[in-house]
């Protein structure tokens, strides 16, 4: 097999590639003079199995881009089949019609990836399951889950810890955790005036002298997360951090986060590290490179990807 990659998140794509004892394909990802992305493959890849691995975070657009133009090439090129690894799935939150008149965004992406010659799909943490529905291609959406509870039980004292869902939506996801650690699980009760705001209405559950971590799949601007982090803290809770698949972390937020009153938050490198992130003191990377190598060698194999999560 082959293991390809854009420049979204060269990192771990190297660390995928450790993990798996495969260099990454030689190939070409650049720009034109007038910012059109040209690619080139310099191995032949007719008849292989080729992984690419790109995630559609920042640029959301031309990381996009870069995953459809390596999947043209690829496809153009003979490749037996062509598996897009895409740790953070861009555009996941436009999955319904919010209100008249707008896209369903996840369909539209779901459809180029598609009709771009890409044959499967194995991405991370999807934001709403049922975007695996929006691919008419076979797709794999891998947990964060194994990552995040081997981290926690390593660095808090699980006896004495509550699992915070930050919103209703995602309560399946913190209860998961919550089982896997043997912890109570509460909920903040909020809600979204417009989007990227949040306020927080009610604690669900008796947070008072608990050590709380809140779970969620994306942090974007942070606000969800201070405003939760406050309100636990006043309803009694004795220290408050985080653990979120996807650090977006976009504009100042990790400034925000620094500033906060969170313990600390942990990431995994699903999106490249930017300096902003790199410098916040209270704010730390777990990879996730192991889970998507062994996710991309059981595939290769034809061996059963939903045992990982067993």
């Amino acid at each position: 097999m082959k293991l390809v990659t854009g420049n979204s998140n060269r990192a771990l794509a190297e660390a995928v590639a450790d993990y798996l004892e495969l260099p990454l394909t030689d190939c070409t990802v650049k720009r034109f003079a007038d910012k059109e992305i040209f690619v080139e493959i310099h191995e032949n890849v007719r008849g292989e199995d080729v992984f690419i691995l790109q995630s559609t975070s920042y640029p959301a657009n031309d990381n996009l881009m870069e995953l459809l133009i390596l999947s043209d090439a690829l496809r153009r090129s003979s490749a037996r089949r062509i598996t897009a690894v895409i740790p953070y799935y861009g555009y996941a939150r436009q999955d319904r019609k919010s209100t008249p008149r707008t896209p369903i965004s996840a369909k539209l992406v779901a459809n180029l990836i598609t009709e771009a010659g890409v044959n499967r799909v194995v991405t991370l943490d999807l934001h709403a399951a049922q975007i695996q529905g929006f691919f008419d291609i076979p797709t794999d959406n891998l947990y964060s889950a194994p990552v995040m509870v081997r981290d926690i039980r390593q660095h808090y004292d699980t006896d004495k810890l509550m699992i915070v869902s930050p919103d209703v939506g995602g309560v399946a996801r913190a209860r998961a955790i919550a089982q896997r650690i043997g912890a109570d699980l509460a909920i903040v009760d909020k809600r979204r005036p417009r989007a990227g705001v949040s306020e927080v209405m009610n604690i669900i559950g008796d947070v008072s002298g608990q050590a709380c971590i809140l779970i969620d799949d994306i942090v974007d601007s942070g606000g969800t997360l201070v405003n939760a982090a406050e309100a636990l803290l006043k309803a009694g809770a004795r220290e408050v951090s985080a653990y979120i698949t996807h650090g977006v972390l976009s504009n100042s937020a990790h400034e925000r986060v620094a500033g906060s009153k969170l313990k600390e938050l942990v990431i995994t490198d699903s999106i490249a590290e930017t300096d902003g992130v790199r410098s916040a003191p209270n704010i730390r990377r777990v990879s996730i490179a192991p889970l998507i190598g062994e996710a991309i060698a059981r595939t290769a194999s034809e061996q059963s990807v939903s045992s990982l999560f067993d």
